[in-house]
């Protein structure tokens, strides 16, 4: 047994991945070929990277179940992706993209057998790596995501957008205060 199941992993994630769409629904479709410098990603690019992120984890994880990383194909894995990352979408199109396989990457952990989430995964040895638990590697992308999102949090204020988070942040302060006044 595990500290932290894979129904509440499952739901941790879909609240990062709830914050990552309310994100992408403030920014406006104008603003997402902004890139912060000419080798980063446009905020578009950087929202489809997040919504395809989780395949690496799912195949990994859930498809193939690996004990091992040993002869993976990571390369060709990135490559398709990053290919993917740079197609033209709209606005409507990223953020459909976001719900449905966020939903589905959600579901698919919710579904892992507890557990799995202890199996440890080891790595080649020219990777000079540890094992990692399941549950670890299963971290990643909700760790990646937040890392991401944070970036995007920043591009918001270089916009002129005050993301939701210190919104909502400010609004408890307020209340806080006024509390505390009466």
């Amino acid at each position: 047994m595990t500290y932290y199941g894979s129904k509440q992993l499952a739901d941790a994630f879909r609240t990062v991945r709830k914050n990552t769409i309310q994100i992408a629904e403030e920014i406006p479709e104008e603003h997402y070929g902004f890139r912060v410098t000419p080798e980063t990603r446009t905020v578009g690019e950087t929202l489809v990277h997040l919504a395809l992120n989780t395949r690496f984890a799912e195949q990994v994880h859930m498809i193939e179940r690996r004990a091992t990383m040993e002869g993976f194909d990571f390369m060709s894995l990135m490559a398709k992706r990053n290919a993917e990352e740079k197609a033209p979408r709209a606005k409507a199109e990223i953020l459909e993209l976001l719900r449905h396989e966020g939903e589905h990457f959600a579901a698919a952990l919710a579904a892992l057998p507890e557990d799995a989430l202890g199996e440890t995964v080891s790595f080649p040895q020219m990777m000079n790596q540890p094992p990692k638990s399941r549950f670890e590697m299963l971290l990643g992308p909700k760790e990646h995501e937040m890392h991401h999102r944070a970036q995007l949090m920043v591009i918001e204020r270089m916009l002129g957008i005050t993301p939701h988070l210190t919104r909502q942040m400010q609004e408890r302060m307020q209340r806080f205060t006024a509390r505390a006044a009466n």
